[in-house]
Order: structure tokens, then C-alpha cells, then sequence
């Protein structure tokens, strides 16, 4: 094999990914609340401040179930390495927040 067809192959195999200088300020978020149907998960970023009365989804990620899971699986792997490195993260409970849109699941 020649040094082309392995520098084609490695270019085709790349996704090519561009991060925004907007996007990549992020947006905090302290709620997840997670819905799904039989066909897609969705996932709604809040972020909830002590004395404020309503909050707004600040971002909405619409997932396939497989994706769901990939991302399932990714965050895990992360938070073990998070927590290898780090210490154990202390998952303190928090009273239930109220909510008008009841959702199946929180992070």
C-alpha cells in the first residue's frame, strides 16, 4: 500500500466537528429532566436560582434511544474516570423540586 490510500482512508474515517465561540461559552444547567417516547428521549436543560419563582428550558437535546444510551454509557465512563482521578462525587439529596410539566426522570 501506498501512503495516499492510507491518508484517504484516515480522512474519510474523520468527522469534522466545528464548536462556535457562542456555543462554546456553554450554558450552565443545575435540572436535567429527561421524557421519552417509544421513538426519541428528550432531555431539558434548567437552570433553577434560589428566589426565582419560574425558570426556563435553556437548552433541549433530542436523543434517539440508542443515542440515549451511547450517552448513558459515555457519562458513566467519564464519572468513573472523573472520580479515579478526584474522589468519590457526594451525591447530596435535595428535596423534590416542583415542577408544572411533570417529568419521568431528573439528573
Amino acid at each position: 500500500m501506498n501512503d495516499d490510500n492510507n491518508s484517504n482512508n484516515k480522512k474519510k474515517g474523520q468527522i469534522n466537528i466545528e464548536l462556535d465561540e457562542k456555543v462554546a461559552e456553554g450554558t450552565y444547567s443545575n435540572l436535567a429532566i429527561i421524557n421519552h417516547s417509544v421513538s426519541e428521549f428528550v432531555v431539558d436543560f434548567v437552570s433553577i436560582m434560589p428566589g426565582t419563582p419560574k425558570s426556563k428550558v435553556k437548552s433541549r437535546i433530542i436523543l434517539t434511544p440508542q443515542h440515549a444510551k451511547r450517552l448513558l454509557k459515555a457519562l458513566a465512563e467519564n464519572v468513573q474516570r472523573f472520580e479515579t482521578a478526584h474522589g468519590e462525587i457526594k451525591d447530596y439529596e435535595q428535596p423534590p423540586i416542583p415542577l408544572n410539566f411533570g417529568p419521568t426522570g431528573q439528573a
